[in-house]
């Protein structure tokens, strides 16, 4: 297993010049990545949209908006960061699972809503009477890799539930609401034959909102992080996808623009997160080898919370190899990066170059929902600062790291 898209030099000469642990973004790669979703065949018409929760550094939204990539919000706090990168209005969605508590400003922005809940489209009309809006749908059929990670079934709350259609066309009407956008999410899976179903289904439910123009696909689109992991085959899905844009077409007279919003395959493996070994123990013969560092869940969280897995690797030149449970610098039991396979409580070793204190310790494919999502201030570690590979290979900083102070700075004195 090699690394995505550092060099050792790159390693030797960001460990040298920039404080670790850093996140380190590569803007080749990203566009790289975003091109080939700009690329996508379709038939009558497409909006790539990126879920800014994934990663929402202005200089990441800024590329993006450079090359025509829209923006999906998660809250009006992101749309107000959204719109201080200079993102357009007009191209940002809200799709929040909580309501913004500011709707007359946030909506009279121009930005469009999504709703999620029949509540959600009620108030809407409040402040937007007569005006377009989004609906989401959960379609009861999807492709998440963990239960945690469905958003298509009965245990999830994200959508309205498909049932309900007779429901949300009733309070457009009573409240005179243009629905123009129809959005269905079946998560990051690798699957086409559910691509293909849930794209098929999802054209049939436009056919309950004659004024709908466009359909939002929010799909993750598998990529693989670890050699043994699936990538989504985007041949196929782009091919049966624009297929049922097509048969639609013909059997109702009606072009439908598509949306994608493929935010995991655009941005995963494109951030690497350099950090430094700190100590090496272990707990002797029937125990384990430990590498301890100076990161982990103040800076990514996934492995706690899915146990995903993701490419790890000591900077040296040793031939020698050995197996290693890797843990991190906050006094919590759950701070560790080698979980087993499907399994929250287990460990796996992983085989690692023989390490030495001091060495650098990059963990790859960091980029969705590393940094965005992280424990941050746990233990009072500050924030890490973020880097870019920029295109002519310098390298820049783009986040700062934190100063110390800043993690109390909101508090109050009242003894």
């Amino acid at each position: 297993m090699k690394l995505k898209f550092l060099t050792k030099e790159q390693i030797k000469k960001i460990a040298s010049d920039f404080n670790t642990p850093a996140f380190v973004y590569s803007e080749r790669e990203l566009k790289k990545a975003a091109q080939l979703f700009l690329d996508f065949p379709n038939a009558f018409g497409l909006t790539i949209r990126y879920a800014m929760k994934a990663s929402p550094n202005k200089n990441i939204l800024g590329i993006f908006n450079n090359m025509w990539i829209h923006i999906d919000a998660s809250s009006e706090h992101e749309i107000i960061r959204a719109i201080n990168a200079w993102i357009p209005a007009e191209n940002i969605q809200l799709t929040a699972q909580e309501l913004t508590k500011n709707k007359q400003k946030i909506l009279n922005s121009w930005i469009m809503f999504n709703a999620t809940s029949l509540h959600q489209l009620e108030e809407y009309w409040k402040t937007r009477p007569w005006t377009e809006v989004s609906i989401r749908i959960n379609p009861w059929l999807g492709s998440g890799w963990t239960n945690k990670t469905n958003v298509w079934w009965p245990a999830s709350s994200f959508g309205i539930w498909y049932e309900y259609i007779d429901k949300i066309i009733a309070i457009a009407k009573e409240y005179n609401l243009k629905i123009t956008k129809l959005h269905t999410h079946i998560w990051s899976g690798s699957d086409p034959l559910v691509w293909a179903k849930v794209s098929k289904m999802s054209l049939d439910m436009v056919s309950n909102f004659p004024l709908v123009h466009t359909l939002n696909l929010w799909w993750g689109f598998k990529i693989w992080r670890m050699p043994e992991e699936n990538t989504a085959d985007l041949q196929v899905l782009w091919m049966e996808v624009k297929k049922h844009f097509e048969e639609y077409y013909e059997n109702t007279w009606r072009k439908i623009h598509l949306e994608l919003e493929p935010w995991t395959y655009l941005v995963a493996n494109n951030c690497s997160l350099i950090c430094e070994i700190q100590d090496i123990c272990d707990t002797w013969k029937e125990g384990y080898n430990f590498i301890k560092v100076n990161s982990w869940m103040t800076e990514i969280t996934r492995p706690s919370l899915y146990w995903s897995q993701h490419p790890l690797f000591v900077i040296n030149d040793s031939d020698e190899k050995m197996d290693y449970i890797v843990a991190w610098h906050c006094c919590e039991s759950w701070d560790i990066w080698t979980p087993a396979d499907w399994d929250p409580e287990g460990l796996l070793p992983r085989e690692l170059n023989k390490a030495n204190i001091w060495d650098s310790f990059v963990i790859d494919s960091v980029w969705a929902y590393c940094s965005s999502m992280s424990t941050k201030n746990y233990n009072s570690f500050p924030e890490v600062s973020e880097l870019l590979i920029r295109e002519n290979l310098e390298i820049v900083e783009i986040r700062k790291r934190q100063v110390v102070e800043d993690i109390w700075r909101n508090e109050v004195w009242v003894v």
